[in-house]
């Protein structure tokens, strides 16, 4: 308890799962700098760095560190396997949704066992929920009313929604933030972008028209600490940028941000399809979501728009 110590007694404990991945690092990191203590649950023990303590779990034996459960009070869940780390085998996709399903379930059941003082559960889940725009543009953007979707990434988003479902029953708040295309120079599809733009490349995907649904790093990060905090916020949101570009738009947009001479190369449907396989139909997929049930609540946007979100990450470079 020495690291508590440390902090502030007024500020919160929070059990945060999938905290080394880019959002929980990015998060815990916020957290931590304002003062919040920080549990991360691992499947390996860890030593306690940077005001951060590391307590085990194991979603697949049913097994976690019950005592950080008491000790804590708020939980983020992230926890999940990452859905374009590799190609969707038969058994990639079930661990895509294994863990996510049975991390929630496990937090449930924990939660209806054991002894806590948790107010809120906020829980990530993604667009991948909503199905393809009817149209292109869409101007009926999906907003969290909208069914799931019927593909895998739809059955997921909603099995892994469901599995916290049980919570609702409980006096704790439940948020779950369903989130877009996250923007930040740390990982995920921004870097990849990068890459054969560092060849003087820009590769627009497929026609290119298929809307994207973005969010920079800080935004996503400020909207968990707005649904901690925010004693309101209840149930589903989107965690969105207001403007969803095209395929097109970003890729034009992140060359144009950067120094130097760029060429745009489209790279056709059919060869991502042979690439990647099923997750193409992801790739390719124009998915418009609105942001205005979030904005509704109060929450405001640092980078509304690709340009201001782009040139925030091009500092890094």
């Amino acid at each position: 308890m020495l690291l508590k110590s440390l902090f502030s007694d007024n500020m919160a404990t929070i059990l945060v799962t999938g905290g080394t991945g880019l959002v929980g690092q990015a998060l815990t990191r916020q957290l931590t700098n304002m003062g919040y203590y920080c549990i991360v649950m691992s499947r390996k023990p860890r030593p306690a760095t940077n005001g951060i303590r590391y307590a085990v779990w194991n979603p697949d034996a049913g097994t976690m560190d019950e005592a950080s459960l008491q000790e804590a009070d708020y939980i983020i869940h992230l926890a999940g396997a990452g859905v374009a780390d590799q190609r969707w085998t038969a058994a990639r996709k079930k661990e895509i949704r294994d863990s996510r399903v049975k991390s929630g379930e496990l937090l449930v059941k924990k939660l209806t066992t054991v002894p806590h003082k948790i107010r809120a559960v906020i829980s990530a889940s993604a667009i991948g929920w909503y199905g393809a725009d009817p149209e292109i543009p869409n101007p009926q953007p999906f907003t969290e009313e909208a069914p799931p979707d019927t593909a895998f990434l739809g059955d997921t988003c909603f099995r892994w929604e469901e599995s916290l479902q049980p919570i609702t029953e409980m006096p704790v708040r439940l948020v779950k933030l369903r989130i877009g295309i996250v923007l930040s120079m740390d990982g995920g599809a921004l870097r990849e972008f990068i890459k054969p733009l560092r060849f003087g490349v820009a590769t627009v995907l497929g026609s290119g028209k298929q809307m994207v649904s973005w969010i920079h790093i800080d935004d996503l990060v400020n909207m968990f600490v707005f649904a901690i905090t925010n004693v309101k916020a209840e149930g589903v949101y989107n965690a969105t940028a207001p403007t969803p570009v095209s395929n097109k738009e970003l890729i034009l947009t992140l060359a144009k941000s950067r120094k130097g001479f760029y060429l745009p190369v489209p790279v056709p449907a059919f060869i991502l399809k042979i690439m990647m396989g099923e997750m193409s139909i992801e790739v390719l997929k124009s998915a418009t979501v609105s942001s205005s049930k979030i904005q509704q609540a109060g929450f405001t946007f640092r980078y509304p728009g690709i340009r201001e979100a782009l040139a925030k990450e091009a500092q890094y470079r």
